[in-house]
């Protein structure tokens, strides 16, 4: 594993389910943390302590990721409190479960403007400095559904596919600056937005997995660590999914 003391990693959506787990799995490898949430105030403030206790630095930040505004905010005071930063995982995510005929113009821009348009404004604003360093790594949590088209929707696939297509542009310009883009694809995950944890849910979702439960946002935050970790790969996307999609 890499040892990323020293190292700044900025996440959003941290206060719960895949990027608190994966702000966790960061602070354990040294990493001093940037974390970026909406609402779930209190949840962000005690996974900072808990991050603090380990000996690492941590600062918080409300904001909105439709709002281009809030996302460059983010960007910058991550910077002015903890300096360059060298990891960004791009985890906020958000979307209603809509048919095709329900879904209005405002509820589509808003399902891009908050889960594909952030990771492109944090990309521009900061993979200047990991190319003067020659060091970065960016992770995108886009879904399964960007493969399947997903349960929630198609403004939901769209915005997740759109999200591989970025990293795939990403990747190719920043590899020669030692700077990887990649992408994790998990499938029904407990414990977060898309999957709130009603057992009733949980029990007729659970049988479309071929592993026959969903899985646990630590084992998302694995495979994101992978990429961090993995100097060598860069333009991938790792499909968490317990077997759902046949790729």
């Amino acid at each position: 594993m890499m040892d990323l003391h020293g190292k700044v990693a900025l996440i959003t959506g941290a206060s719960s389910g895949i990027g608190h787990a994966t702000a966790l799995r960061l602070a354990e490898a040294g990493a001093d943390l940037a974390i970026g949430y909406g609402k779930q105030t209190e949840p962000a403030k005690e996974l900072a302590e808990r991050i603090r206790q380990m000996g690492r630095r941590a600062f918080i930040q409300s904001g909105d990721m439709g709002r281009p505004e809030d996302v460059l905010a983010l960007a910058d005071a991550a910077q002015t409190q903890l300096g360059p930063v060298d990891i960004l995982i791009n985890n906020a995510g958000a979307g209603r479960r809509l048919k095709l005929e329900e879904i209005t113009l405002e509820e589509w821009n808003q399902t891009i403007n908050v889960n594909l348009r952030p990771a492109f404004l944090l990309a521009q604003r900061l993979t200047p400095g990991m190319k003067e360093r020659g060091f970065g790594r960016i992770v995108l949590v886009s879904s399964v559904a960007a493969f399947t088209g997903g349960i929630i929707g198609p403004h939901y696939a769209a915005s997740k596919a759109g999200m591989l297509g970025l990293m795939r542009s990403l990747s190719a310009s920043l590899a020669p600056h030692g700077v990887t883009v990649n992408a994790v694809a998990p499938a029904l995950i407990a414990e977060t937005g898309m999957i709130p944890g009603d057992p009733e849910e949980t029990k007729t979702l659970a049988p479309r997995i071929p592993v026959g439960r969903l899985g646990k946002p630590e084992e998302v935050a694995e495979g994101i660590m992978l990429l961090v970790n993995n100097g060598y790969m860069t333009n991938q996307t790792i499909l968490i999914d317990g077997g759902m999609y046949p790729h």
